[in-house]
């Protein structure tokens, strides 16, 4: 955790890293669809791939009041510079933190916090989304490890990957049966598909990872214990819905601010349109609703490193978080008319971009579920 001064001090330097550095290279990400090697190294010194990461394993260590702030300043850029880093910070790191070996932490950690080791968190499969008991990749148990066969499938930074935590059956059919395995990338039986063409994010690959016959010894398994891998996502996602919540409310913070840039400065009947009482509302709807996010988040955060159980609470943020970012986004293509419509400005792209949000780390309606399942069992007890 971060003592007050050091706080403000990285969170200045994060701000200022995003404005100076991420936003001015945007249009070159979605083009190229690629982020420049020099600006990785610049995220790499920075730390941003090691926010969560423990600092005995030579991460930041994090709060997760500290580390949703620092989401809110990420997201203000293309999601795609988020997404990089995102899966060490979040998927990829987190099962290993939370129920690796010591063994296991400290050969992955280290690499993973100073960015040099890719981590990706391989759930979901071609028939396998949003119900994460019921995976079908199969790992067999044989002498000294398991054989894997299985696909994965729309897996982040899955090209870029060095480290897969892949969720693979051993048992019995549900929760129970599914285990946990930490495969290295260039392992016998393991290939990935080609990058998959998607509506945004582009810079941010997602792919395909096929597991044919592929060997993993026994000290891949997470914790060393079989079983454990449903438990591992769960705790997993429900850390990581509080980052993407984060990070849509960075990214309504910047469509905002484009859109009143935009109002102030556009003239039409001889005035700003912002000074028209229909502009001014969408630009209050969208200033309320991203209030009410953020405040949501940061009680959630703080919440969680109390101690409390946040599960419900991060499923809330995700769902009114990912829902209020569309909204946003909808009201600046309105604000900038015709041109918000044109890929002369961020507005079009992170219109397409922020749709994700209401998608992975479990769909809104999955959340509905989530929150109304918790009431339910409340209200038994």
């Amino acid at each position: 955790m971060l003592d007050p001064e050091t706080r403000t001090l990285f969170l200045e330097t994060t701000h200022k890293f995003v404005n100076e550095t991420l936003i001015p290279a945007e249009t070159d990400v979605s083009e190229t669809d690629q982020i420049p090697a020099d600006i990785v190294k610049q995220m790499q010194d920075l730390g941003l791939f090691g926010l969560s990461i423990p600092e005995e394993f030579g991460g930041l260590g994090l709060s997760m009041s500290d580390e949703v702030e620092v989401a809110m300043i990420l997201g203000q850029a293309s999601p795609a510079f988020r997404s990089l880093a995102g899966t060490n910070i979040g998927i990829g790191s987190q099962a290993i933190i939370f129920g690796g070996s010591d063994a296991q932490r400290t050969k992955y950690l280290p690499d993973m916090a100073s960015g040099a080791l890719i981590g990706s968190f391989a759930l979901t499969e071609p028939d396998v989304g949003s119900d994460a008991a019921s995976v079908k990749t199969f790992a067999h148990k044989t002498d000294g490890g398991y054989i894997l066969n299985g696909t994965k499938r729309f897996i982040t930074n899955a090209p870029e990957a060095g480290l897969f935590t892949v969720m693979a059956r051993t048992g019995e059919p549900g929760a129970k049966g599914v285990s946990c395995f930490l495969v290295e990338a260039g392992s016998t039986g393991l290939s990935v598909g080609p990058c998959d063409k998607k509506m945004g994010q582009r810079g941010a690959h997602t792919a395909d990872v096929i597991f044919q016959d592929c060997f993993v010894p026994d000290d891949a398994l997470l914790g060393g214990q079989e079983g454990t891998g449903f438990t591992a996502a769960m705790r997993t996602l429900d850390k990581g819905r509080l980052h993407i919540s984060a990070i849509c409310a960075g990214a309504a913070r910047r469509l905002l601010d484009e859109a009143l840039r935009y109002a102030s400065e556009r003239q039409q009947f001889g005035k700003p349109i912002a000074e028209f009482q229909l502009v001014q509302a969408m630009l209050a709807e969208s200033q309320t609703e991203l209030y009410a996010a953020e405040c949501m988040i940061r009680d959630a955060a703080r919440r969680r490193d109390a101690g409390e159980n946040t599960g419900t609470l991060a499923s809330c943020c995700k769902l009114y978080a990912s829902e209020m970012v569309g909204r946003v986004a909808d009201r600046a293509v309105q604000i900038f008319g015709g041109a918000g419509y044109m890929a002369e400005y961020p507005i079009e792209r992170f219109y397409r971009d922020v749709r994700l949000f209401r998608l992975y780390e479990g769909t809104s309606e999955i959340q509905k579920i989530i929150i109304a399942k918790s009431m339910l069992r409340n209200l038994d007890s």
